[in-house]
């Protein structure tokens, strides 16, 4: 054993078992170290996508409903109203109450319930005023909002819509969404007609009438104007324009069906009836130029901006506007 003895106890063996000792040594404190680091490190729980089903919906209860609808996170906030205006809109007695209280006699709660109304409808359940009940209730709404003292609507140079009440624009606002989606037939049905456009200060005697009638459509631009557009565009709405005194009863029998003719006619009835019988060259030159501005009318109702609808509630999202499809009929 002397020549082992002599080889471990010899410089080389010595340095080199001291170094592999150091750099094992230096391994694992480091691998200790990283262990002990990643222990102690606080890593932020990944958030879990988590979906409310309708059974959660249907389970929360009112005053559950109540609680969230105060909470201060935003999201929390919104949810939980859209889940109550669901609620109101998928109810039918909820709907009926409402209906019925835009018909009331106070303005108060006229307004209180139209407001609901606003509220609770979206593009989505639109269909839940598609009824002849919700189009009885608004045309008496509109019914109720007539202003006996209203001025004459022979004015050229200004839109008097801005001015008329909430109450008749938030009807205005509703039969818009509908005859735009749907049609007008329930609308005239319910006698929108008959009950408030022809109850409009449109003149003195039945020639008046109809002039003043003709101009507003033509100049105009409003939500009155897209209705009435939605009305002539029914043989229905054309004959209860005429049994209204607004427009000639000749267009009803000889032009039904035939709406680019009855337009034309209803243009030359407006020459006859403001600058006379016009012959040769400048009655085909006015009668061009009154088309041109038929056209421009009606691009105009074609391209017309989108209605946003949103309460406040919650961001401005592509839910909320509502844009005429470029491809139906103005």
């Amino acid at each position: 054993m002397g020549w082992f003895g002599t080889f471990i106890r010899s410089d080389p063996v010595i340095f080199g078992t001291m170094g592999a000792s150091a750099a094992t040594l230096v391994f694992v404190m480091r691998m200790v170290l990283e262990q002990w680091r990643e222990d102690a490190e606080i890593k932020p729980v990944q958030p879990k996508t988590q979906y409310i089903t309708q059974d959660t919906e249907d389970s929360l209860k009112p005053e559950t409903l109540s609680t969230l609808l105060g909470h201060y996170n935003y999201a929390i906030r919104e949810t939980s109203a859209k889940i109550v205006c669901d609620r109101a809109v998928n109810d039918g007695s909820t709907m009926e109450f409402l209906l019925w209280g835009i018909t009331r006699p106070s303005y108060e709660e006229r307004m209180k319930n139209l407001r609901a109304l606003a509220v609770i409808t979206d593009p989505q359940s639109l269909h839940a005023l598609h009824t002849w009940k919700a189009y009885a209730a608004l045309v008496r709404c509109l019914e109720l909002c007539l202003d006996p003292d209203q001025e004459k609507l022979d004015d050229e140079t200004w839109d008097e819509y801005p001015l008329r009440d909430m109450t008749e624009k938030l009807c205005l606002m509703f039969i818009c969404q509908l005859i735009g989606r749907y049609d007008a037939e329930k609308l005239i049905k319910a006698k929108f007609v008959e009950k408030w456009l022809a109850k409009q200060n449109w003149g003195d005697n039945d020639e008046e009438r109809r002039t003043n009638f003709s101009k507003y459509f033509i100049q105009k631009n409003n939500r009155i104007c897209e209705i009435i557009t939605c009305i002539q565009n029914s043989p229905a709405g054309r004959e209860a324009l005429a049994k209204s005194g607004l427009m000639v009863q000749s267009l009803v029998t000889d032009n039904d069906g035939d709406d680019e003719r009855y337009a034309a006619d209803q243009f030359n009835i407006l020459i006859s009836m403001n600058m006379g019988e016009i012959q040769g060259d400048d009655g085909r030159v006015v009668a061009r130029t009154l088309h041109t501005g038929l056209d421009d009318q009606r691009r105009r109702q074609l391209h017309r901006e989108a209605i946003v609808l949103n309460d406040g509630t919650h961001p401005v999202n592509h839910d909320d506007i509502i844009q005429r499809n470029h491809e139906s009929p103005p």
